[in-house]
């Protein structure tokens, strides 16, 4: 029996797959029959690259993929694909029409994968301005205070600017004593 799974490469802690047809008793990286693409979960959104067609193959001569590879098979259209085809084959449809609904459900794909990337970036982008707003702040907070250590008279009469600001409302009590000529 024929699997379509992943076998594990790359460094400790960072794994990358390359997905391959293999037969279902070899071990996970041992031999294998075709290399059909490569997975790398470690990018925001994972990086694939899988050759469709090899895919489709191996799906229609009985070939099952694992549950993880059955995610990728989806995402990448080669499971939408393989539907299709056996819809020709029954006769539901012409094979025009099946490469006509594939094609448009690959440009569909296209567009929601480029606006994920989009709004990754530009979140990116904001996180880093509003990053380098906080440093610009602090660093003028640490300029004013090194220039108030180097001139301790300026730093004086700013202070004393500010303060009346601060202290010139007093509150005032309304509240009345009671007077003890009234008590006795």
């Amino acid at each position: 029996m024929l699997k379509i799974r992943l076998q594990r490469h790359g460094r400790k802690q960072y794994p990358i797959y390359h997905i391959v047809a293999a037969d279902a008793r070899a071990p996970r990286d041992g031999k294998f029959v075709e290399l059909l693409g490569r997975y790398n979960p470690n990018t925001n959104p994972a990086t694939i690259e899988l050759d469709v067609d090899k895919a489709v193959a191996h799906l229609m001569s009985g070939a099952q993929p694992t549950d993880t590879v059955k995610s990728i098979l989806s995402y990448k259209g080669a499971l939408m694909k393989h539907h299709l085809l056996k819809g020709v084959n029954k006769g539901a449809l012409t094979q025009e029409q099946a490469d006509a609904k594939f094609e448009a459900w690959m440009k569909e794909k296209d567009a929601k994968i480029t606006s994920k990337r989009e709004s990754l970036s530009s979140k990116a982008s904001d996180k880093l301005k509003a990053k380098f707003d906080a440093e610009t702040k602090v660093r003028e907070a640490r300029a004013a205070a090194l220039e108030a250590k180097k001139n301790p008279i300026v730093a004086e009469v700013q202070a004393t600017e500010e303060a009346p600001a601060e202290t010139e409302v007093e509150p005032t009590t309304t509240e009345e004593t009671p007077s003890t000529d009234a008590a006795e």
